[in-house]
Parts: C-alpha cells; sequence; structure tokens
C-alpha cells in the first residue's frame, strides 16, 4: 500500500481544495485554492473552440517566434523546453476550461493552470513542426482548425469531444491515453519506477466540487474510468530516487507529480527543464502567481511540498512531418 503523509487538518482542507481546482479545473464557484494539480454525450457537445482576438494575437506571435527561432526543426520535447520558457509570467488562472452549457474546446493563452499549460505548449510544439505551418498563419480559419485539432488530441480520449467525461479529467488517464496513441511514452517504467495500485476516486467521491456532476449519467461514466484507473495502477518514481533517474530526464519531458491524497493519483504537471546542470520544473504553480522555472531542483521541489511524493513521467513523441486535419473536418 502507498503511504500517505499525515497532514495538519487545516493543510489537509486546503490540500483536497486545491486538487479539485488544480486537476479537474473545476467550476469558478469551486474551492479555488491550488497545489499541495452538453452535460449529456452526443449531442451536447461542440468540437470546436472560440478564439478571442488575444488568445489568436499570442498564438501569432508565439507560432511566429518559435519558426523564426527554428523550433520546427527541433524534436517536440526541445521545442517545448523553449516554448514553455517563453510563457515565463503567464498568468495563473484556474477553470478556464469550464464554461456553461454543452462541453466545448477551451482556447485560452492569456490565463494557464499546471495542465492548460503543459498542453498548450505541446500542441504548440506539435504545430510549428507541422508542414506549412507559416503558410498556414496566412489563413487564420485554418490555422485555427489545425490547432484545435492538435490540442483537442491531447486533452480527450481518443482525440474526440464527446461530452463532459470524454475529457481526460485524471492526468494519469492523460498520460495512459496520450501514451495509447503514440503522442507520448511514459517512461517511468524505465526509469524504475514503482506500483501505486491505491484507488482512484477523488471526482466521484467529491461530486459537489463539480457542477457538471449534478448530472448522474455524468458521475457513472466518471467512475467507469475510476474503476479502470484503479485496477491498472499507475508507475511513478518516488521523490527519494528521482535525483538517481535525472540524468535519463529530458528537456521537454512532461511531469506529473503524484499525490498522497486518497483518491488522487496526480497533484501537479509541468515539464522537465535543465538548467546548469540541474533538473528544475517549468510550471504554472500557484493562484495568484504565474508561469515560472521552479527555484530548486525538480527533486528538492517534491519533497517540500506536502501532498506530493513522486512523479511520472511522459516523453513526447515525435511525428512525421504531415499536414494536420482540422478538427471541424474530423
Amino acid at each position: 500500500m502507498k503511504p500517505h503523509r499525515l497532514v495538519p487538518g487545516w493543510l489537509a482542507i486546503v490540500i483536497v481544495m486545491s486538487a479539485a481546482v488544480l486537476l479537474f479545473r473545476s467550476m469558478p464557484t469551486s474551492p479555488t485554492g491550488i497545489e499541495v494539480a452538453d452535460l449529456e454525450k452526443g449531442g451536447d457537445t461542440q468540437d470546436h473552440g472560440s478564439w478571442g482576438e488575444d488568445d489568436w494575437s499570442i498564438f501569432e506571435a508565439k507560432v511566429s517566434w518559435a519558426l523564426g527561432q527554428g523550433l520546427d526543426t527541433l524534436s517536440v520535447g526541445a521545442a517545448m523546453a523553449d516554448i514553455g520558457r517563453s510563457f515565463v509570467g503567464t498568468a495563473y488562472v484556474p477553470g478556464t476550461l469550464e464554461v456553461e452549457g454543452f462541453e466545448r474546446l477551451v482556447i485560452n493563452f492569456r490565463g494557464l493552470d499546471c495542465v492548460t499549460f503543459v498542453e498548450n505548449v505541446f500542441a504548440l510544439s506539435r504545430f510549428v513542426r507541422a508542414a506549412g505551418a507559416q503558410s498556414l498563419l496566412e489563413d487564420r480559419k485554418s490555422a485555427e482548425d489545425v490547432y484545435e485539432s492538435i490540442l483537442s488530441e491531447h486533452r480527450y480520449r481518443d482525440g474526440q469531444i464527446d461530452g463532459y467525461a470524454s475529457r481526460l479529467h485524471y492526468f494519469s488517464d492523460w498520460v495512459g491515453d496520450n501514451h495509447r496513441r503514440g503522442l507520448v511514452r511514459n517512461i517511468s517504467a524505465e526509469l524504475s519506477g514503482i506500483l501505486d495500485s491505491e484507488p482512484v476516486d477523488f471526482m466521484s467521491t467529491h461530486t459537489d466540487a463539480y457542477a457538471q456532476l449534478i448530472d448522474t449519467s455524468n458521475i457513472s461514466l466518471i467512475k467507469e474510468t475510476e474503476e479502470r484507473l484503479s485496477a491498472a495502477g499507475r508507475r511513478y518514481v518516488p521523490m527519494d530516487r528521482i535525483d538517481e533517474v535525472a540524468q535519463q530526464i529530458h528537456d521537454g519531458d512532461i511531469i506529473a507529480a503524484t499525490s498522497t491524497l486518497a483518491g488522487l493519483d496526480v497533484a501537479h504537471t509541468g515539464i522537465a527543464l535543465w538548467i546548469d546542470e540541474t533538473l528544475h520544473l517549468l510550471h504554472a504553480p500557484l493562484v495568484g502567481e504565474a508561469v515560472q522555472i521552479s527555484e530548486t531542483s525538480l527533486a528538492e521541489r517534491i519533497e517540500k511540498i506536502e501532498g506530493q511524493d513522486g512523479i511520472i513521467i511522459a516523453r513526447p513523441q515525435d511525428e512525421p512531418r504531415r499536414e494536420a486535419t482540422s478538427a471541424r473536418e474530423r
């Protein structure tokens, strides 16, 4: 059995409240602490996003800069490290994926949480490596369509938006689904990761934290996901072994800090970044703060934060250079 750290009662409450915002980006009416991470299927779904002018301007500037820096010639992971650093200073904003009505793709570069930061940096890196990325910028609608297709592939099970439960709420599920489809490779087992067999059930046992779970059909679908994740377990590298395996972690690898909170798989996410021979975490850490690079090493950061006890490592995979398919064409 995976050990759980004992924490003071007040801190435990903060952790529970934080986890709901961090991992599942609950409605703005839910608790808004952080860190210690349409309601029917089918018809109530919209498979394309809505872009604000500010979001398009940020997207266009990031892509143009990345192409000018030659990031399209790098591996996806290497490009992620550089593109991720370009977001340093961007405000941390929780709950951006939670919108009223049907489940739909949300495009927001103005404010990021720890998961949307990883997703957007990953999607931007894949976009700039796509054939014809520069020419796509000359046709805004086509560029938006292609980016939406890429982002959906990361955020939703099988890359398909099919109601609230199709979103990959649990990050171990995110890693597993993206691994299965060849977008990342979960290297935790390769790095001698140990098995966490604790059950995953945080969402179904805290339904009041999620406005969409007022619909019992969504609860049933979430429970199915939880049962599958619980049965399979998760491999992770314990915090006291991170330094031992650090040299095998690359710039741009996706890092998920595992949780000691009962029912929760992952407490925080970010991107691996080497600086002066020390492995750091590039991440969106706290409400009221911004995207930043950890002051201490990744291992030291995990050790000092209550509620985190190790890491899952997912390596972004390069793809053949081909034209991406728009979400609206699928």
